[in-house]
């Protein structure tokens, strides 16, 4: 009673802080710095735990998302007309004690959780016991329209195999500058992907090979985001997806002496693998695990509310705000003893924004209210792999022929202000048009994406909108801040992501600089009230490979 009294009692405080203008730029934004700042640091709050998806600080996360929007008079979306929309989900988390014991003819080595390897198990049951041979592939991707095949072994050889295969996508050469995208990484170079792929091809299990340049983070990210809980979507009895008894990833230092043991060289290796002509590579290594996991099943909900928009010929057609309310809860502690990863910047920051923007137009007059209407969407298991945004593609609470666009948060401006934006996709469809439109009114420009091999587009919950044909954009502010050399925030970016990123440390601090994050969700906000009054729904560019997916 106590608990949920402070949750109530803090949604009407919310409301008392009313919406005193900002500032930015040409731009006199109704976003309140009072409320971005008070969501946050609630959201980010120890006492929430981290918010871990099926963890009671989450649960509390969501209750606090769907009591803001109640009090704005939103209408519930989800089941019966709450703001529910639950997510079945299996949850397991591995025995840190278990080794991973790889032999051959160079001998045999025990490599130790966390430090060499993490690895959790799609089973969903709480034992495997995998003993099976190891096959380097490569980079593991099949792409016909890149002709480029990892898998040119007969299809016996990949079945109740572990595959041992490189992070990210096949290097760009002189010849070929832009395979693969060039420096813009794929979603074939995406650890979703190579998974799948193994899967498909009847492995029991799948090692990844990190190294941080490949995979755009430090082993730390690796290790929390794999130590601890990982959740699935709940299979059913009919579901035949094929799924990986054994999933995990290994340090270029532990995967160095793993290829050792097969009297190889992984430098060498991957030199192989970069090009067209490679073929797997029996290892003659035999590895056993014997992973203990506890598991448990959750419903995690999504968070789901509408605001009807003014034309009745166009309200039942939708422009949706998405931002994840989860991070990684309770798990390892950092050096500084804190086990708590508050997720302040991801995803409290997307989370409060798209609560302000929703409480912008929620008090605007029917009669000034765009045509469409507007869902907002607060999704749980985004740091398991999408798995929120993907429940809902699957299983849509409006049609998604009648979903305009999706308009994704994560992450925001903590910094200040900049003179440029990053809108990533909008190049994919006629989105873009609306964005340059907004950017040339408000003198910023519009970027390409500084940190294309890190493979944004692919990494938020905007992606499964775009893999179901809705055009979609993970709004980012760019990397030219006001005030300060061109270079700072590159240097900025690299900070945060080597020491914060999934990290204990990702905290709130009274020290941010909100002008920034209002004038990102400004932003965001004018292009959803655009969209919302188009005369016709945004379409993926014919040459996109998402186009072949929409229903429009």
């Amino acid at each position: 009673m106590k608990r949920k009294t402070i949750v109530v009692s803090f949604s009407l405080a919310l409301l008392a802080a009313g919406a005193m203008a900002q500032r930015v730029g040409r731009v006199v934004s109704p976003i309140s710095e009072n409320a971005l700042r008070a969501h946050i640091k609630f959201l980010s709050d120890d006492r929430l735990e981290g918010r871990g998806t099926g963890a009671r600080g989450g649960e509390l996360a969501a209750l606090y998302v769907a009591q803001q929007f109640e009090a704005m008079g939103l209408k519930g979306a989800g089941a019966k007309g709450s703001f529910w929309q639950p997510v079945s989900l299996v949850g397991v988390k591995a025995d840190p004690k278990t080794e991973l014991r790889v032999t051959g003819a160079k001998g045999s080595e025990a490599f130790k959780f966390a430090d060499d390897y993490v690895a959790f198990t799609g089973a969903q049951t709480d034992r495997v016991n995998v003993k099976a041979d190891l096959v380097f592939v490569g980079y593991g991707i099949d792409a016909p329209e890149q002709k480029w095949n990892d898998y040119k072994l007969p299809a016996e050889d990949y079945r109740g195999k572990i595959l041992v295969m490189l992070v990210n996508d096949p290097p760009a050469t002189a010849e070929e500058p832009d395979l693969f995208g060039g420096r813009r990484l794929t979603y074939y170079g995406r650890w979703t992907y190579k998974y799948e792929e193994a899967a498909r091809r009847g492995a029991v299990g799948a090692i990844l090979l990190h190294t941080n340049e490949s995979a755009g983070y430090p082993w730390s990210v690796v290790r929390t985001s794999n130590g601890s809980w990982r959740f699935d979507i709940a299979r059913t009895a009919s579901d035949k997806t094929p799924y990986l008894a054994i999933r995990s990833w290994m340090t270029d230092e532990a995967g160095h002496r793993l290829i050792k043991l097969a009297g190889l060289n992984l430098d060498e290796l991957r030199k192989q693998a970069a090009s067209r002509d490679f073929k797997p590579i029996e290892l003659n290594l035999n590895a056993s695990i014997d992973l203990n996991s506890e598991v448990k099943h959750v419903q995690a909900p999504n968070v789901v509310a509408v605001l009807p928009g003014r034309d009745p010929k166009l309200r039942d057609e939708y422009v949706v705000y998405s931002a994840h309310w989860d991070h990684f809860g309770i798990g390892a502690p950092d050096k500084r003893g804190d086990t708590i990863y508050n997720g302040a910047l991801d995803n409290a920051t997307g989370v409060a924004s798209v609560l302000e923007i929703a409480r912008v137009l929620s008090q605007l007059p029917m009669a000034e209210r765009p045509r469409r209407s507007f869902l907002f969407l607060i999704t749980t298991g985004e740091e398991q792999g999408l798995i929120g945004s993907e429940w809902y593609s699957l299983h849509p609470v409006v049609p998604l022929n009648k979903t305009a666009a999706d308009i994704n948060l994560d992450s925001m401006n903590i910094l200040g202000p900049t003179a440029d934006f990053v809108p990533l996709g909008a190049e994919r469809s006629s989105l873009k048009a609306v964005v340059d439109q907004i950017a040339r009114e408000r003198g910023l420009r519009i970027s390409p994406d500084p940190r294309p091999e890190q493979g944004s587009f692919y990494r938020s919950d905007h992606f499964p909108f775009a893999k179901v044909g809705v055009p979609s954009i993970s709004l980012k502010e760019g990397n030219d801040y006001i005030g300060h050399p061109k270079e700072w925030g590159e240097k900025k970016f690299k900070e945060y992501n080597d020491a914060h990123y999934h990290q204990p440390s990702d905290e709130y601090h009274d020290d941010w600089n909100f002008a920034g994050m209002i004038q990102e969700a400004d932003f965001a906000m004018e292009i959803g009230k655009r969209v919302a009054n188009l005369p016709t729904l945004p379409k993926f560019n014919a040459s996109d490979e998402f186009a072949k997916n929409s229903k429009r």
